[in-house]
């Protein structure tokens, strides 16, 4: 072992000529320990290159990247100052090395096997327990520089218990982007969705298309009616253009998430960036930002374009407000209609809640982030439902009296009976499919931790993280949940074309052709 010393520091003289002789750094002057693992102990400077040649802390701390679970974990006592004694050597002087003996190194091994097995990390050649001297009065021990270790807690790796979720280090993204996945920073879900099949991923995204389009002609064409005839549909009845305006966009972001794929929503795996294709997070995507932005900020104006109906219904029905007085609101109504989502949409930016949706192809929120789920989804719904049902209710109840308490002639009492008809069937095939979003979005929070779990137990063994200890509960998604989720998503915007369905609508479009083909003749 003499021999060992004696080789080693021949070899640190020869780096520190060399070294000098280019201008880096020196080894004949200790310095302080940067490594954060290494940090805290009873010494705090050392030397470079280290036991292992590496010229520098920056390289010596990748190189301990592998063995951050078991030091984080505690898995032995005697882990964290045996690699400390490697990567960053004591600093005492000049031509005294300090090795690790060997009984630390044994105990160190044996502890954290298991361990490492688990995350799949193998213990190096370079640190064969062997190659180190024994653990007798003739060898300083590093062990006796750290901070003393009486009355910790048995080692941890004899007693089995949940080390809660471990990011794969196929999942591993850069520090700087600002990404996580259950409860674990600089880390993503994997790319195409991580609960279902390749196959049940290409129905879907069919299935998503087929439904976005069918959206996007109902709403289109609600729209374009309006533009062939914009005095028909004053207030109180306007609200339901904007309405259509608003999931007309919506349907369109999903009809380009079905044509781009995942290419958006998901980052191609590079071995420069990403070790594997992972779900697409913040804003640092460009196109999936502008999806995200365009997709949140109409879904949410579409809702609060009904809760602007109900009340414009409720003014005409209660205190018996004329198209003119409403309509001298619209600037306020329009400044809650864009500004509440606007706002909503800044703030998930600037908290960077942006997540890529591999099943539809846009980025969305709450798709994997429980938190953004509840507050920014499931609230801002269930509020407007609320306020909206009872806005309608006591402008239909209010209809209804002046029906049955004014006497009015018989054309009056149909249209009015019509009138309300076109309102409860409207709200109805709104409502319906609204309600069974939220309900799919309440039962998607509340299992996704099972989910979560299950997929982590299933996965555990290919990714070489720690599995769940004791799982009392595994469960799976069933797609159809996600087919009725986004289905309903899109037909809550067709019922625009039911109200503007009518004898007057047809002959508008009659109308409007037939004078496009006079024109053409005439030119």
């Amino acid at each position: 072992m003499d021999l060992l010393w004696v080789l080693y520091s021949m070899l640190t003289v020869c780096m520190a000529i060399n070294m000098e002789a280019t201008g880096s750094h020196s080894m004949f002057t200790c310095e302080p320990i940067t490594l954060r693992m290494c940090q805290g102990l009873a010494y705090n400077t050392t030397f470079m290159p280290n036991l292992l040649n590496h010229y520098d802390q920056q390289t010596a701390a990748l190189a301990m990247e592998p063995f951050h679970p078991m030091v984080n974990l505690e898995c032995s006592t005697e882990i964290r100052p045996f690699l400390c004694a490697l990567y960053t050597p004591v600093c005492t002087e000049y031509g005294h090395v300090t090795l690790p003996c060997r009984c630390l190194c044994q105990r160190a091994k044996s502890d954290c096997y298991k361990l490492m097995d688990m995350f799949g990390v193998s213990w190096p050649d370079e640190m064969e327990c062997s190659r180190f001297p024994d653990c007798d009065e003739s060898y300083p021990r590093v062990i006796d520089l750290l901070p003393s270790s009486d009355g910790m807690e048995e080692s941890p790796s004899s007693v089995q218990r949940d080390y809660g979720f471990w990011c794969p280090r196929e999942l591993k993204i850069e520090p700087d982007l600002g990404y996580s996945f259950m409860g674990v920073r600089d880390c993503s879900p994997p790319c195409p969705n991580m609960y279902f099949r390749k196959d049940e991923l290409i129905f879907a995204r069919y299935f998503i298309g087929v439904i976005s389009i069918v959206c996007l002609s109902a709403t289109l064409f609600t729209f374009l009616t309006f533009l062939i005839d914009v005095g028909r549909f004053r207030y109180p009845e306007r609200p339901i253009i904007f309405y259509a305006v608003c999931y007309m966009m919506v349907s369109l972001v999903f009809f380009l998430g079905f044509l781009l794929e995942d290419r958006v929503s998901c980052n191609v795996a590079s071995p420069g960036h990403f070790r594997a294709s992972t779900v697409t997070q913040g804003s640092h995507n460009k196109a999936c930002t502008l999806l995200f932005m365009t997709l949140y900020f109409f879904t949410m104006a579409g809702s609060v374009w009904w809760v602007i109906l109900t009340i414009t219904w409720f003014l005409a029905a209660v205190p018996k407000w004329g198209s003119e007085a409403i309509e001298k609101k619209a600037l306020l109504f329009h400044a809650v209609a864009w500004g509440v989502p606007g706002a909503l949409t800044i703030t998930l930016m600037a908290m960077n809640k942006i997540e890529g949706d591999s099943m539809s192809g846009v980025c969305f929120v709450g798709v994997y982030d429980l938190m953004a789920l509840r507050w920014f989804l499931l609230v801002p719904l269930a509020l407007d439902v609320v306020v909206g049902v009872v806005l309608l209710l006591a402008g239909i109840a209010a209809l209804n009296r002046v029906r049955m308490e004014i006497p009015l002639e018989k054309e009056n009492q149909d249209k009015l009976v019509k009138f309300m008809i076109r309102i409860g069937v409207f709200s109805v095939l709104y409502l319906v499919p609204l309600l069974t979003v939220i309900g799919c979005y309440l039962y998607e929070q509340s299992r996704r931790a099972v989910w979560e779990t299950t997929w982590v137990q299933e996965r555990c063994i290919e990714y070489h993280i720690p599995c769940p200890f004791k799982v009392e509960q595994t469960s799976r998604p069933d797609i159809a949940l996600f087919l009725i989720k986004y289905l309903m998503m899109l037909v809550v915007g067709i019922p625009s074309v039911f109200w503007v369905g009518s004898k007057k609508t047809c002959f508008e479009w009659a109308s409007f052709f037939n004078g496009h083909r006079l024109q053409c003749n005439v030119v």
